[in-house]
């Protein structure tokens, strides 16, 4: 049985014509969500933390008592380089946890107290940058030497 079999009558006319044509909808879809969701969190929060260093250290939480350089070193490169490698489909998966667990430290305890509608940004991340983590990259993404050779 070929793989569009199993879709039979179920399948949308937008996967219909995305198989036509040779988009591989599903592949698609992941780009658009990693590339979405990291750009987001990079002009948001990536940016004007890396833009703003000195500025930062004066008002940035510490929660794990890691001292305010550290704290904030680990959040720019959560919200700046981890973004990047999640554009380019690089290291994807590795590079969601730090995204991850920062929001989670945000929600958990640096804002315990933050309803759902106060923590929906934070709360917005952990599905977008999950769902990337459980789905990986997708086939779209930047060919690495190092990495897996992909027939064709």
């Amino acid at each position: 049985m070929k793989p569009d079999e199993t879709r039979g009558a179920h399948a949308s006319p937008a996967a219909s014509a995305g198989a036509a044509a040779g988009l591989d909808t599903t592949a698609a879809a992941l780009l658009f969500l990693r590339v979405a969701a990291s750009l987001l969190l990079l002009f948001v929060h990536g940016l004007p933390k890396a833009l703003h260093v000195s500025a930062q250290l004066a008002v940035i939480e510490d929660p794990l008592h890691l001292g305010a350089p550290l704290t904030l070193g680990f959040a720019i490169f959560a919200e700046v380089a981890c973004p990047l490698l999640m554009i380019a489909g690089v290291l994807t998966r590795l590079a969601a946890v730090p995204i991850l667990v920062i929001t989670v430290v945000a929600l958990t305890l640096v804002h315990p107290d933050w309803s759902l509608e106060q923590g929906q940004f934070a709360w917005m991340l952990l599905i977008l940058f999950g769902t990337v983590a459980i789905g990986g990259p997708g086939r779209y993404r930047v060919a690495l030497p190092w990495g897996p050779r992909r027939v064709r």
